[in-house]
């Protein structure tokens, strides 16, 4: 027997994911490189359970889904390896039981979200670099040209700030007002939220913006011989997330840092910073723009000044 919805007409699964995903989009306000892994996810498990009709979803199917990823193959540092990670099968898990619970809320006959546990994954390591690591890499860019100018902006804007590489490459010229030390920024969720500037990056910016000829509302414009050529066309120069990461990269090469290092790991030392310190634990989780503590909380064992005073005053081994 056919299913029978709220609105009284028969519902495929199929027909579903696609309201699901335009209310992640729109309701929820998540941005689309959200919805399009959203959709790739449940996308993977539909295509395994065989199924448009919601009351056919079992508990069995999610737990042979489990073991079927399990067997798939991963990637760690680009490379292939034996089965996929952990973390990995619990964003399939995590997107399936938010489309479970939008299925309740819209009062769809279908499998309970609350029957489908994430799979225990160990706890999450930081990549971090030394202070001194920190300041060899500020100081790698070459500021006589008007891209390393550049380039030195964004560095101490990313560790002034702690802004995620999406928030730094959508700003535009007029975000940041230099007569003062604070700016707003909309981070994930279309949530908005304050960040400040320290001296260094305040002069950073003002010393790039001094230097810059072109008229782009881009905050950070991309350089190069094909530049003109856009800009004659009227093509968004503006720097990609990708372009960033590459030239931190580089950087971090020039530096002589053999450790990986990327605009995250820069977000990293901006929060460490802050509690090595003396930060409390909510306000760098309201800087950060977390919508959970617990996802702050990764930071505290890597800066608690007060066990290591402990160690070196009670452990015995001088």
């Amino acid at each position: 027997m056919r299913r029978v919805s709220y609105t009284g007409l028969y519902m495929k699964l199929s027909e579903l994911k696609r309201e699901f995903l335009e209310y992640l989009e729109i309701e929820k306000g998540r941005s689309l490189n959200t919805v399009r892994n959203y959709e790739h996810y449940l996308t993977k498990f539909l295509e395994y359970a065989k199924t448009d009709d919601p009351k056919k979803l079992t508990e069995n199917m999610v737990r042979e889904f489990r073991l079927w990823l399990n067997r798939q193959p991963g990637t760690k540092s680009g490379r292939q390896v034996e089965t996929m990670k952990r973390k990995t099968q619990n964003y399939y898990l995590i997107a399936l039981r938010a489309f479970l619970k939008y299925l309740r809320r819209r009062g769809v006959d279908s499998l309970n979200p609350e029957r489908i546990e994430l799979a225990k994954v160990s706890e999450r390591s930081l990549d971090l670099i030394s202070p001194t690591e920190l300041d060899r890499l500020m100081k790698a860019p070459d500021v006589s040209t008007e891209a390393g100018l550049r380039d030195k902006a964004i560095l101490e804007l990313l560790f002034s700030t702690g802004l995620r590489v999406s928030e730094l490459c959508s700003l535009s010229a007029e975000d940041v007002d230099l007569s003062r030390d604070e700016f707003s920024v909309r981070g994930k969720g279309d949530k908005v939220r304050v960040v400040f500037l320290s001296e260094s990056a305040k002069r950073a910016i003002r010393e790039y913006q001094k230097a810059r000829k072109d008229m782009n509302d881009a905050m950070f414009i991309q350089y190069g011989k094909n530049v003109k050529k856009s800009e004659e066309k009227n093509l968004d120069l503006r720097l990609t997330p990708r372009s960033v990461q590459r030239l931190i990269k580089r950087y971090a090469t020039i530096a002589g840092i053999t450790r990986k290092v990327t605009p995250h790991v820069i977000r990293h030392s901006f929060a460490t910073d802050l509690l090595s310190n003396g930060a409390d634990l909510r306000s760098v989780q309201a800087l950060l723009g977390h919508a959970n503590i617990a996802t702050t909380q990764i930071y505290t064992h890597v800066t608690d000044k007060h066990l290591r005073d402990i160690h070196k005053k009670f452990h015995s081994r001088k």
